[in-house]
């Protein structure tokens, strides 16, 4: 049997908090644990480098990113992982990608519309601040798909339409030079769930209100104390569905530790003691793995040579691909 390419991009472009861990890298360890399946996920670093400026911050951050993953569980053993920067593929995959792409199409593309309507609002022109690499996102997005043959695509119902440019470039391509590109799907996985962040609002670094991945002890204690609560006082029996702090403890906890905690929320519980009892379940789930992550921050040269013996294994299958698309468009020897 055929095994099926799930591949997925991690932009690193912030410190990972609680809630990536539970809307995208839980599920993304997960898909690469599937039968059948060859996980390929990549660090987005030139995807990055629209928005991030400063080379000792890129450099960090993508550093962050693979700890991240390796320390929660990933396998790079069997799963690809490299940087995208170490791929030249991808790049001349790009070029001959937007040789078949429209500029209507990327005139549609999200990204470059909420820019444009953020300009409008600021009474700004259409196009300011808007570079290229901003303008183009969804081409190399595409070559980051097309390059590995990928099968299944993890995406947000927000992020369908970057498939959809990819599916529509593959197709162009093998309109033209016959059956040369794997069409990919898109994987939507509708049971994730929004987790709240400290003040109720979907946790996100836009509003400020996260929680990192890897505090330490006393300093996750305390940043879950900031969790917003009402005044209801401690005695009074209260709704754990309408609680934050019961959703992300619900997300983290066993269905034993879940119905207990239910239980206390309906007889009466105290906002500290609600904050402890997630404090606690948090700790013991992520206390291992926070290890893990401060010894691999702590030795970036073990971080680099995991990065680059899964970029020489990718890069076997990116110039097979990019042999094959060579070949069919006409360049190089034949």
């Amino acid at each position: 049997m055929t095994r099926r390419v799930i591949l997925t991009g991690i932009k690193p472009t912030g410190i990972p908090h609680i809630g990536n861990w539970l809307g995208a890298i839980r599920p993304g360890l997960e898909l690469a644990q599937l039968p059948e399946t060859q996980a390929v996920y990549f660090i987005a670093d030139y995807h990055a480098l629209s928005s991030v400026h400063d080379p000792a911050e890129l450099r960090r951050m993508t550093y962050d990113v693979a700890a991240t993953w390796l320390a929660l569980g990933l396998d790079p053993a069997r799963t690809l992982l490299y940087r995208q920067s170490d791929i030249p593929e991808i790049f001349e995959l790009c070029w001959i990608l937007s040789c078949m792409t429209t500029k209507g199409w990327m005139n549609k593309a999200h990204a470059y519309k909420a820019a444009v309507d953020r300009n409008r609002e600021a009474g700004e022109g259409e196009d300011e601040g808007v570079n290229l690499g901003l303008y183009t996102y969804p081409i190399l997005m595409a070559a980051d798909i097309l390059l590995f043959d990928s099968n299944l695509v993890p995406v947000g119902r927000d992020q369908i339409q970057h498939l959809e440019i990819a599916r529509d470039i593959a197709q162009r391509v093998n309109h033209v030079y016959g059956p040369v590109l794997t069409l990919p799907e898109p994987l939507v996985n509708e049971r994730v769930s929004v987790v709240p962040g400290l003040d109720g609002r979907k946790m996100s670094k836009s509003y400020g209100n996260v929680v990192p991945l890897f505090l330490p002890a006393k300093q996750l204690k305390k940043t879950l104390n900031q969790i917003v609560t009402d005044s209801t006082p401690p005695e009074a029996p209260k709704d754990p569905l309408v609680s934050s702090i019961f959703q992300m403890y619900r997300a983290v906890a066993s269905p034993e530790q879940t119905l207990a905690l239910d239980q206390r929320y309906r007889a009466g519980i105290g906002w500290g003691e609600a904050k402890l009892a997630l404090f606690e379940v948090l700790d013991a789930t992520l206390g291992p793995a926070r290890e893990r992550y401060n010894q691999l921050m702590a030795d970036t040269a073990q971080l680099d040579a995991i990065l680059a013996d899964g970029a020489a294994r990718a890069r076997q299958i990116a110039q097979q691909t990019l042999g094959r698309v060579r070949q069919a468009i006409g360049v190089g020897s034949h």
